[in-house]
């Protein structure tokens, strides 16, 4: 149910959040310096803590807002609506607050963790189809059948000024200057009422709207000056993928939101991380939009000793995406490149390369990454990660690489080779003859590689190497040794004074399945 567009004034949206009824459910969030940001980006970045709310996000405010203007006749018909996320426990908290009952229509394909969490709250889920356009026509078709209320996520004068409530909080908390607030944007709820708020009050704070590369329907609206439907939106930040904005969200931002800022994945993997490390707190993609904004736009035009606030809007993390957020953050804020380097397939050369490595200009590096399987008589192909310091390194370091007779490319901004070649490197080869397999663990220390390579016999050559660091004291390496039968012994002494954990797994089948020709 959304409203006619221009039905209200920013003068009646500034009453309706004034008098929004939030607080039976929802706290007053935290609006937090983050320490180490601020001093890395030389602004001052604010955080409001909407992951600290029960259901650890905002959507409790516009839903029990809603919800809470209703007759009492409404109310005990009950209320519905259409959510795999969020807004759905939003609306179970709200009704299990206010004794009604809730039937939240989610998709089929719905983690069963959101499920749980939507009933424990006493909401009945009802699955039907296998997107949120599809639950969304279930829900209506619901609604009119049995007389139910549909409580819209975002397209509703009320649910927007129950958003509201988080720009008069901030404002509140911080009455000194305030440059810009970056609001993420899915459906427009949040920034709608952000933008009536702050616009009334303080217009001169700018309200930045942030949206996901592959899902900016309201930025492509704005732009087009008619709403826009996306064929297709990414779903790393399900929070905000959205394909079509709301009527009254869209008039809303179309005419108080100053600016329009998109960020990619690998940015939000990094905003994510850098609220980890301010707040030792974990939030979802849709919540670190605004964090990845500022970083982005104190690049773009840069400020220094300015003061912006990030709205951390939710923190709903299916804890199977940390490790894909742990990959890409290094990347996303350049913290580590990644490099396609060809050298000689001869011995020594390894060594060689990674004592150049070492040599590197800038700070001290440390190899993030190192994967390698034999193909070519005369040429080996590396692909290798290395950590830096600042934006633009990968650049000089490449160059660095050429000017030492090696063929490299850059791949840091490679999707292919981040997403997948990075995991392929390796398969059959009709060269690795007299190949050992040994699965090592190497101490995460200077050092430990090149004590590998000084003990090997020159004779031997390393056929296959994979490794990956991955935050611990020790990292797992998987090598390939051309080790002739008559070096075995010699190969025993070699494996005893490395004194490194090792199991061979010459003998292992899945070796044999996908390593050997």
């Amino acid at each position: 149910m959304s409203t006619s567009p221009a039905s209200l004034s920013p003068a009646d949206y500034l009453k309706k959040i004034l008098t929004a009824r939030v607080y039976d459910v929802a706290v007053e969030s935290a609006l937090e310096p983050a320490e180490a940001l601020s001093a890395r980006l030389r602004n001052t970045v604010l955080l409001k803590r909407e992951d600290q709310q029960a259901v650890f996000s905002f959507k409790l405010r516009g839903a029990y807002n809603k919800m809470a203007h209703l007759s009492a006749e409404q109310l005990a018909k009950g209320v519905i609506c259409a959510s795999a996320g969020n807004h759905a426990q939003g609306v179970a908290l709200s009704a299990r607050k206010l004794g009604a009952r809730a039937v939240v229509v989610m998709p089929v394909t719905t983690p069963q963790l959101k499920i749980d969490a939507v009933r424990a709250l006493g909401g009945e889920v009802q699955l039907h189809g296998d997107s949120y356009s599809d639950a969304y026509g279930y829900a209506l078709e619901q609604q009119r059948q049995h007389g139910l209320t549909f409580v819209h996520p975002f397209d509703d004068p009320d649910v927007i000024a129950g958003q509201g409530t988080i720009a008069m909080e901030m404002l509140r908390q911080h009455q000194g200057p305030l440059d810009a607030v970056f609001v993420a944007i899915g459906g427009g709820g949040l920034i709608s009422g952000v933008a009536n708020y702050i616009k009334a009050v303080r217009p001169e704070i700018k309200v930045i709207g942030v949206q996901m590369n592959d899902s900016d329907a309201m930025m492509r609206s704005v732009a087009a000056k008619e709403r826009v439907t996306l064929p297709d939106v990414g779903l790393f930040s399900d929070g905000t993928a959205v394909k079509l904005v709301g009527e009254e969200t869209f008039r809303i931002s179309r005419e108080l939101v100053d600016e329009f800022i998109t960020v990619d994945t690998d940015a939000v993997c990094a905003g994510i991380k850098d609220v980890f490390i301010d707040t030792r707190s974990i939030v979802e993609p849709a919540g670190a939009l605004a964090v990845a904004a500022i970083k982005q736009y104190v690049e773009t035009h840069g400020t220094q000793g300015r003061t912006y606030a990030a709205i951390l809007c939710g923190a709903n993390m299916n804890f199977d995406r940390l490790r894909f957020v742990a990959e890409r953050a290094e990347v996303g804020e350049e913290r580590e490149a990644l490099f396609a380097v060809t050298i000689p397939e001869e011995r020594g050369s390894f060594r060689r390369f990674c004592e150049l490595v070492g040599q590197l200009p800038g700070a001290s590096r440390s190899v993030t990454e190192f994967n390698y399987r034999i193909s070519d008589a005369k040429e080996a192909h590396v692909f290798v990660g290395l950590t830096t310091q600042t934006r633009g390194e990968s650049k000089t370091i490449t160059e660095t690489f050429v000017a030492n007779g090696y063929g490299a490319i850059d791949l840091t901004h490679n999707e292919l080779a981040k997403e997948h070649i990075r995991h392929l490197v390796g398969g059959r080869t009709g060269l690795a003859h007299d190949e050992r397999l040994l699965r090592f663990v190497f101490p995460e220390r200077p050092g430990a590689l090149l004590k590998f390579l000084s003990l090997m016999r020159p004779t031997w050559n390393i056929s296959l190497f994979h490794y990956r660091n991955q935050g611990a004291d020790y990292g797992r390496i998987l090598v390939g040794l051309q080790v002739p039968a008559a070096d075995s012994a010699a190969f025993a002494d070699f494996l005893r004074t490395l004194d490194y954990p090792v199991v061979e797994e010459t003998d292992n089948p899945v070796y044999r399945l996908f390593l050997q020709a």
